[in-house]
Formats: structure tokens, C-alpha cells, sequence
């Protein structure tokens, strides 16, 4: 997750920023004869698949709404890290089944990482919807639904090592017209010991580089100008015409294999007009490859989300990361040394994970110091049911011990936001047009190379050009400046 907002330069969940909710905003309104109502909370690859479903409902006679009382079958496409995600989602069904109440033949359904993990229970035992589809199941949501209408309940949560929807055209909701995610990938095979991901969304996956490409292409057309290409983690694809396995090319090898930072490569060669953005980096797979192909294209983005989780090495070790401290701050100094120091650099943090000492919380803290994060996603440990650390670590850590850690890193990250941005005033900024200002209609915003929000004055300038923009101040999550010419 790296979507910065205009208020604040920090997630934490203590701002309840864990769980991001994404609603239709806009009508399509073709003639068809239903009308879909989505919902998307949690990360960017939950909103992308619901502009997948979008389109496959779309061709099966539904238009989309933005108003969920005019809506005839309602989704939630869910997200299961952590418990508050959950919770969320639990609280907002109790609301929508009162609606229900006044409109009986209203089809709720739940998508995504927490119908997978929840399966038929959320159909046979709480009974709080009427269909569960997981994240590899959204072909299957015509036939889903056709068995709701006929009276039945509809449950498809199999996990697929194939399934990359490379082949569907996505429906882009709440679309600024300007920026849009590309879905690279499927599935996780780091199996971090907190995580959920690889038992929400099986193993990984690589789509088809050319589909990639076109979709790029077909955007650029469109007129977009910023894509953002979309994986759990985006630097273990891997992809060869002979097969599309992982595990199966590692072992075997294959000439022709296409990696990321060769996809990288490609897609910024669409046109020099077409930034190109990626989520997420695992630290332990982003090559040296990587950050030249980043630092070769002026059109590639500078800016990396590199989770450390943790600074210091046995929690590390704990939570399977698969890198030490001492690497991962290696591994800052390559992205220093090969894209600058301007590079923007963003991170996840978990504090209070299972036996975590004050000494260890003391070593996130000084690892910070070290790296200065220009913003950070920031959380307490939130044990959940099936993963490593469920079953082999107690939580032991109280909960006021986690949220006064929890607070302590949302302080220095506050710190840091500040004195990462006192560095861009004084400078120019290239930055990509996306809209009005959420304060204003008389200033526009857009974001740098580095991931940063710039405000200015609108003038006569239009969402989709690029700007060069003098920054003179600035808070700990916003630039502001003027265009210069």
C-alpha cells in the first residue's frame, strides 16, 4: 500500500489507515438490466481486482452504481492482514443486511482475501451473506450468482496456479483518467510467519509480459499517463513462453525467461509520455537489475516501497523475512548509490511481534534514524488465525506495550516526513497533474517522481499534463509550490 493522502504522511493503525476503502463513485448507466455496487478495502490489488470483476459483470448484464440503494447484487471485495481489516468489513455487512431488510432480493456477496480465509462459514454459520467468491474465483461469479437467484447459496474459494486474468480488460472504477494499476502477478511464495497472503491467494504467478505491454498501451491511448504495475511482490516475476512456473524455471532454467526488470523495460518503453510506478519490493528480491533499469528510464518512477517490518535481525529471523539489518541497510545504500538521495523511499513497520524485547523495538527505532523513510505504513502486531506465527509464537507483547511502540514510531516517522521533505523546497519538481487539490478548486495536485503530493495554483493548467513546479514549503506530507516555465 502506497497511496499517500494530502492529510497526513503517515499510516498507522491507530488512524484506522489499515484497512483503505475504495466505493464506486461513478454511474455506468448503458440500459443493462442490473445494477453492481462494489466495495474494495485494503490494499491497491483488492481495488484492481474489482475493476476485474467490473468487467466480467459487465458483459453478464450489469451496469455499475455508485448509490448502494439502487444496487440489485452488492460486493465487498475483502482484506484479511489484520484483525481491524476484518472488523471493518463485519460492521459494514451488519449495515448493508439492514438494508436488506427493506429489499430482500438484494444479493450481498463478499469477495477476496477474507472469504477465502473464512470460506463457508460466512454462508452456513453467521449467514450475513448470500455468496463467497475468493480472489482466484471472479470468472465463476456469473454462475454465482445465477445460483442466488435460483434460491441456492454460491461459494467458489479454489485457489488456482494458473489464474492471472491476463486475458480481461479491467473496468476502471473511480477513475481520475490520468493513472491506473496493471496487475503483473498473483499469489505469494514468501511465507512470512504473520502474514495471511499466501494462504489468501495461493502461490505466485506471472502474467503474460506482452498482455502486460498492451494494456499499458491501450491505457497510454486512452489517455493515461502514470501506470502502476501490481504485485505482492513485484521483483520475483518471472515469466517464460516454455512455462510459466516459478519453482519449475529456477530448477530447470529457460532462455527465454522475462524478468522484472526486463517488464520494467518494456513497459517504459511504451512511450517516454508514460510514467511507470511498481508495488511491492521485497527486500531480500530487488536487484542491482532492477535499479539500473530504474535509474536508465527517466519515465520509470524513483521512488521504492521496501518493507523492513523490523530493525532488528532476530525478530527478522522470526517473522521468516529471509534478510538480516545489516542487509536491508545494504540494500538502502545500492538504492542510494544508484538512484540518489532524492529517491523516494517508503517502508512497512510492525512493532510489538511476538517476544519483541525494548532493546529490539529500540533497533526499528535507530534503523529509521538511519535510513529516513520519506513516509511509512505503521502498525502493532495483530496476530492472525492459520499463520506460522499463530501456531509456533505466543502474542506476548500487551497491548499497551504495542500501541506506546506503535506510537513511538509514528513520532520519529513524523520527524523524518518533515526533514525528507525540507529537502525538495528550493527545488523543481516534474509533477503529473492528477486533479484538484482536496482543499481547494483553486489549486490542482499531483505527485512527483518520489511518490510526493505537490499542491499549486491551478491557473490554466488541466489534470494529465506534466509541470514543472517550484516547491517553497512544505508540511510533513505535502509539498507546495508554483509551476514555472
Amino acid at each position: 500500500m502506497e497511496k499517500l493522502i494530502e492529510d497526513i504522511g503517515i499510516l498507522s493503525e491507530d488512524a484506522n489507515s489499515n484497512c483503505e476503502t475504495f466505493k464506486v463513485t461513478e454511474e455506468k448507466n448503458t440500459g443493462k438490466l442490473r445494477k453492481l455496487y462494489i466495495e474494495s478495502y485494503g490494499c491497491q490489488m483488492n481495488f484492481s481486482d474489482s475493476e476485474i470483476v467490473a468487467s466480467i459483470l459487465s458483459k453478464e448484464g450489469f451496469d455499475t452504481t455508485s448509490e448502494i440503494t439502487k444496487a440489485d447484487v452488492v460486493l465487498l471485495n475483502t482484506c484479511s492482514i489484520r484483525e481491524k481489516a476484518e472488523l471493518t468489513v463485519r460492521n459494514r455487512l451488519n449495515h448493508i443486511n439492514g438494508l436488506k431488510k427493506h429489499k430482500p432480493e438484494l444479493l450481498v456477496g463478499i469477495l477476496g482475501c477474507m472469504a477465502e480465509r473464512l470460506k463457508s462459514k460466512l454462508l452456513e454459520e453467521e449467514k450475513i451473506v448470500d455468496l463467497v467468491a475468493g480472489p482466484d474465483a471472479y470468472r465463476d461469479l456469473p454462475k454465482l450468482i445465477s445460483q442466488v437467484d435460483e434460491g441456492e447459496k454460491a461459494i467458489n474459494t479454489f485457489l488456482s496456479r494458473e489464474e492471472t486474468y491476463a486475458d480481461i480488460s479491467p473496468v476502471r472504477l473511480n477513475s481520475n483518467g490520468v493513472t491506473a494499476f496493471i496487475s503483473i502477478m498473483r499469489g505469494c511464495d514468501n511465507m512470512c510467519s504473520f502474514c495471511v497472503v499466501p494462504f489468501t491467494r495461493g502461490r505466485e504467478r506471472s502474467r503474460d509480459p506482452y498482455s502486460v505491454v498492451a494494456e499499458a498501451k491501450n491505457l497510454f491511448e486512452r489517455g493515461y499517463k502514470e501506470v502502476t504495475l501490481l504485485g505482492q511482490n513485484v521483483d520475483s516475476y518471472k515469466w517464460s513462453p516454455d512455462e510459466n512456473n516459478k519453482a519449475r524455471l529456477e530448477k530447470n532454467g529457460s532462455s527465454n525467461i522475462i524478468n522484472f526488470a526486463m517488464l520494467l523495460s518494456m513497459v517504459a518503453e511504451v512511450s517516454p509520455e508514460l510514467r511507470v510506478r511498481f508495488s511491492t519490493s521485497h527486500p531480500k528480491d530487488i536487484t542491482d537489475d532492477v535499479l539500473h533499469t530504474m535509474a536508465k528510464y527517466e519515465n520509470i518512477c524513483k521512488y521504492i516501497h521496501l518493507p523492513v517490518q523490523s530493525g532488528n535481525t532476530r525478530i527478522l529471523d522470526l517473522m521468516n523475512r529471509g534478510y538480516s539489518r545489516e542487509w536491508y541497510l545494504e540494500k538502502i545504500s545500492r538504492i542510494r548509490e544508484i538512484l540518489g538521495e532524492d529517491c523516494g523511499i517508503s517502508s512497512d513497520m510492525i512493532t510489538g511481534f511476538c517476544s519483541e524485547t525494548e532493546e529490539e523495538h529500540a533497533e526499528t527505532l535507530s534503523l529509521m534514524d538511519l535510513v529516513q523513510y520519506d513516509f511509512a505504513y505503521m502498525f502493532y502486531y495483530s496476530e492472525r488465525p492459520g499463520t506460522l506465527a499463530e501456531k509456533k509464537f505466543a502474542d506476548d507483547i500487551s497491548l499497551d506495550v504495542k500501541k506506546r511502540r506503535l506510537n513511538e514510531i509514528i513520532q520519529k516517522q513524523t520527524a523524518h516526513s518533515l526533514q525528507r521533505n525540507k529537502r525538495d523546497i528550493g527545488k523543481i519538481h516534474k509533477v503529473l497533474i492528477e486533479g484538484v487539490s482536496k482543499r481547494s478548486d483553486l489549486h490542482l495536485q499531483g505527485r512527483n517522481t518520489a511518490n510526493k503530493v505537490v499542491i499549486f495554483p491551478a491557473e490554466n493548467y488541466t489534470k494529465g499534463q506534466y509541470v514543472n513546479v517550484l516547491v517553497e514549503e512544505c508540511t510533513g506530507a505535502t509539498l507546495f509550490g508554483k509551476v514555472i516555465h
